[in-house]
């Protein structure tokens, strides 16, 4: 299996040493609204990527182990440092601890395990992530987030993820960036593009489809993607575009849902009715299924939508329909 998964693609807007506001992707999906609740404390997430700045302030304490497997650091398995800067910004979205100057993730208590599987150039071979994803396994992990994705549909990648699934571990992956603006074309990348997998699309911070957004009949729902802020390089913050930042809010939400889930149903829901309990939670947008799957997902309860929307967010559903 040749070298040919990388990062998904993603714009670097801007880079800040502090920042004193919530994330906007965390608000919009609601996140905060079951913090009273749950910040999903229990759930380990396995971030496979790039690895991960285990000394950023606003993730050190979130870390609970890690794993090496691409040719970075020569190979060492205990060094799962980020070179890039992709990592530690997917891994923040998921569970940044706020800080004084900081930011928070959307699951701010959930644990972070990672697997580090693509190397300082964003770019990986497949039978690292194939690795990586056994890895998880057998730590016995919650969640497998994967901003990652190739051209090729490749049966040992695809069969470790059935692997998974079946062993009642969510897995979620970004759709990809080669999106045309047009759900009458499809755009495919693995592993998004895989029916086991809860692929996740982009919206922007308005909540329209962003015209990167890999649009196809695999896509299960969509998060914010457009001007994403979370943690960097060298204990800083950067701002950034992908349906890479996308898949982690979906990750971080998950966490929220499981631990919610597990007190009120007092019992241990199966990866399927977990997929049920997110499909739950999401409102439609009045695009393509295509492009946006079930809907942006939205941390309420939802029995009434009209009760759940702010006055301006209503209309702008009911515009689009």
């Amino acid at each position: 299996m040749e070298q040919g998964v990388r990062v998904i693609p993603y714009t670097v807007i801007d880079e800040a040493d502090e920042i004193k506001e919530m994330p906007k992707g965390v608000e919009m999906i609601q996140a905060p609204k079951l913090w009273n609740e749950t910040k999903g404390k229990g759930m380990k997430v396995a971030v496979l990527d790039t690895g991960c700045e285990i000394t950023h302030p606003d993730l050190k304490d979130r870390i609970i182990g890690g794993r090496n497997f691409t040719d970075d650091d020569r190979s060492n398995p205990d060094l799962y440092t980020d070179y890039n800067g992709h990592g530690t910004h997917v891994a923040g979205t998921i569970a940044a601890q706020e800080n004084e100057a900081g930011v928070i993730g959307v699951a701010p208590e959930a644990g972070l395990l990672i697997v580090k599987v693509l190397n300082k150039a964003g770019s990986g071979k497949y039978e690292w992530i194939i690795k990586g994803i056994q890895y998880a396994i057998e730590q016995e992990v919650d969640i497998i987030s994967m901003s990652l994705g190739g051209p090729a549909d490749v049966p040992e990648l695809h069969e470790a993820i059935q692997t998974a699934v079946k062993k009642n571990i969510l897995v979620i992956c970004a759709a990809g960036n080669e999106g045309d603006g047009d759900d009458a074309t499809n755009e495919f990348a693995y592993p998004g593009a895989y029916n086991e997998v809860i692929s996740v699309g982009a919206v922007n911070l308005e909540r329209g489809s962003s015209d990167f957004t890999n649009s196809h009949n695999e896509i299960d729902v969509v998060a914010p993607g457009e001007r994403i802020t979370s943690t960097y390089l060298n204990g800083k913050y950067a701002t950034l575009s992908g349906t890479s930042m996308a898949a982690p809010h979906v990750s971080g939400a998950l966490a929220l849902i499981k631990t919610y889930a597990k007190v009120h149903f007092e019992r241990e829901l199966t990866e399927p009715e977990l997929y049920a309990q997110l499909v739950k939670r999401t409102v439609p947008l009045g695009n393509s299924p295509k492009l946006e799957g079930n809907g942006l997902v939205y941390l309420t309860v939802p029995e009434h939508l009209a009760e759940i929307f702010d006055q301006s967010f209503k209309t702008m559903v009911m515009d689009a329909i």
